[in-house]
């Protein structure tokens, strides 16, 4: 926080009673019938271009007030993009990430807030302490407007300050997407030097505080059954306290396009080419196994190429000018990409839900997926699902689609059926009101019997 205005709404904040009671009458009405609630609905970072969190807010914020609720959206940087209706309220941060020389953003002022001084210090240090400081800041700024809101319905921020919004009177839902223990997992085996695998150690240290605030939420919505078993075990949550609601998706944005002629020789892949989790290696190893037979086939990934194993793959197969990467296109441009698409093939080695498969899936596009994490789930029988991390299954697969026109318009019609079907984010979002509302009411139900 770096604007005198904000330290001041800042200071005014910490002067604030550190704990308020729950009051009777609104949130009792809320939890009991059917009248609208108002919502919190915080997120570290929340740009759809930062990933699924990003996509996840933006979706179920609108699918909320199109079905009557106040929602407000607290965020910090970079701030997501939302329907006209919900509200954003912007929490800034010190966004070292978007500074192009972090480690000499130190200011003096910065000793005089220790958030601040802490941010600074985490990220000069290899440490990533944006869940933290962000619930710290949130905490800090809803004490004073605790009472506005009905529930507050956490997207994987996981920090410490959601349990000081709950002793505050705040019923507290949590999401997680997956847990990032499993990131962590498959980021530090695919580091090729010590000093690496250390910083990104470091780097995950954050997960620490989430698995212990994990522990203590209740309830906790998961996106996936494979989300929920993955949950139990690696962050210790009792099961009891979880609750499935699948992912919706833009059924209305991601559908077919009978104008736009589809190539029988591009695949296209939506990955991020530095996340090791999401197996684009895999994919190009498969890519160049089948360019020996298949030399004009073509291969699309939607994301942005950096230097890293991709770059490295690509070389050593001698393939760096025979893929295409496309970044900073918007969701028109994703439609049109997946209706050229031959096949759209999701190779990775871990997904909490799947977005870009159930995107594909919802354009008409046969898709080709892994059995990592969730992604079983979002295909069903809609598509083939192959062995992660394993490019001769995934070329198999992809040769046997592109040598059958019949297989593709089946599993292409099926794909969209089955999202059409149980995808939705209106669905999404009646699921998790009613967990809001079975949350307050064992919230006011525990306030009495303290009380009696």
């Amino acid at each position: 926080m770096s604007q005198a205005l904000e330290r001041d709404t800042e200071d005014a904040a910490l002067a604030a009673p550190a704990v308020k009671t729950l009051p009777e009458s609104p949130r009792l009405a809320a939890g009991a019938g059917d009248k609208p609630l108002r919502i919190l609905l915080p997120s570290y970072r929340s740009n759809p271009t930062t990933g699924g969190q990003g996509v996840y807010m933006r979706h179920i914020a609108k699918a909320l007030v199109e079905l009557g609720h106040q929602v407000d959206v607290i965020s910090g940087p970079p701030y997501p993009e939302l329907d006209p209706r919900v509200k954003l309220i912007k929490l800034p941060s010190l966004d070292l990430y978007a500074n192009p020389h972090p480690i000499r953003s130190l200011r003096p002022w910065m000793f005089a807030y220790p958030i601040d001084l802490f941010e600074w210090f985490s990220h000069a240090t290899g440490g990533f302490s944006e869940p933290y400081t962000f619930c710290e800041r949130m905490a800090r700024y809803v004490r004073g407007t605790v009472d506005e809101y009905d529930v507050c319905h956490d997207n994987q921020t996981l920090g410490w300050g959601l349990l000081k919004l709950r002793d505050m009177g705040l019923p507290i839902v949590g999401t997680i997407h997956h847990p990032i223990t499993m990131d962590r997992r498959i980021d530090i085996a695919h580091a090729k030097t010590l000093s690496l695998k250390l910083l990104k150690r470091r780097w995950y240290s954050f997960l620490n505080m989430q698995i212990k605030v994990a522990r203590q939420l209740d309830p906790l919505i998961v996106v996936s059954e494979s989300t929920r078993r993955d949950v139990v075990r690696e962050f210790g949550v009792d099961p009891s306290k979880t609750r499935l609601v699948l992912h919706g998706i833009d059924h209305l944005q991601f559908r077919p396009m009978p104008h736009v002629k589809r190539r029988d020789d591009l695949i296209v892949a939506c990955a991020s080419a530095d996340v090791p989790l999401k197996g684009l290696i895999y994919l190009i190893r498969a890519y160049a196994e089948l360019l020996k037979t298949r030399p004009n086939l073509k291969l699309k990934v939607i994301g942005r190429l950096r230097e890293g194993n991709t770059t490295d793959e690509l070389r050593a197969y001698g393939i760096m000018d025979k893929v295409e990467f496309v970044s900073g296109v918007t969701d028109e441009d994703i439609t049109e990409i997946y209706n050229e698409a031959t096949i759209a093939v999701s190779p990775s080695v871990y997904e909490g839900f799947g977005f870009p498969c159930g995107e594909a899936m919802s354009c008409g596009t046969p898709v080709i997926a892994t059995n990592g994490g969730s992604l079983p789930e979002v295909v069903g029988d809609a598509g083939i699902v192959v062995q992660h991390s394993n490019p001769p299954a995934l070329a198999a697969a992809i040769a046997s689609m592109l040598d059958n026109p019949e297989m593709r318009e089946a599993y292409g019609r099926a794909g969209r059926e089955r999202i059409l079907a149980k995808f939705k984010w209106e669905r999404a979002a009646r699921e998790c009101a009613d967990i809001y509302r079975q949350t307050i009411r064992d919230a006011d139900n525990r306030l009495e019997r303290a009380r009696a």
